[in-house]
């Protein structure tokens, strides 16, 4: 099983996460933001990965250091599960209708952190989440996990729609990248190696 545990404690939050890259799905989430908690949820049920994150933030600030570090964390428990990557697919991607919204995922788990991120939202705030933190999320993920990542919202008008379109492709998008594949010997890969 491919499996993570990242602790982490600074001044301006508290975080205890485990995953499971194998799993089904499952999730027990505190993070103190509503909203957030439902995109994690969203993105872990569409990956099919066991997620346990709870988070003790500087809410009285705003949300971003706790959206940020969830971020820095998923990421780090990525990174650790996925080990020496040898035997997986490598690269992902889908397109995610949520409603009159559409999003597109692309993810290479390259060893080289990047992020593209193109989506623009007509509300600063979904519930305490505020929608300029979806980004800060991504990149954290991505730096951490050392991961290619594409994200674009084709469509939409509903910003909820978007938001939520954009965490379930990056679920799917990571499920497929991250799955095994028994045709792939040692690590897919011209240069050997994916550090």
């Amino acid at each position: 099983m491919r499996t993570s545990t990242i602790n982490r404690a600074t001044r301006e939050t508290q975080i205890t996460l485990e995953m499971n890259l194998d799993g089904s799905g499952k999730t027990e989430l505190a993070t103190g933001v509503g909203f957030f908690d439902h995109m994690l949820d969203a993105l872990a049920r569409f990956a099919l990965i066991d997620l346990s994150l709870s988070c003790r933030g500087d809410l009285q600030v705003d949300a971003h250091h706790t959206v940020e570090d969830a971020g820095i964390c998923l990421g780090r428990a990525l990174k650790e599960a996925l080990g020496d990557r040898i035997g997986i697919r490598r690269v992902g991607s889908a397109f995610l209708p949520m409603d009159e919204a559409l999003a597109f995922c692309a993810v290479d788990i390259s060893g080289r952190p990047y992020l593209a991120f193109s989506a623009e939202f007509a509300s600063p705030m979904v519930g305490a989440f505020d929608t300029q933190l979806a980004e800060e999320f991504f990149r954290a993920v991505a730096v951490n996990a050392g991961l290619t990542l594409h994200l674009k919202v084709l469509e939409g008008r509903n910003d909820h729609h978007k938001l939520e379109a954009l965490f379930k492709a990056f679920g799917l998008a990571l499920r497929d990248a991250a799955a095994p594949d028994p045709r792939v010997t040692g690590v897919l890969s011209t240069k050997g190696t994916l550090d």
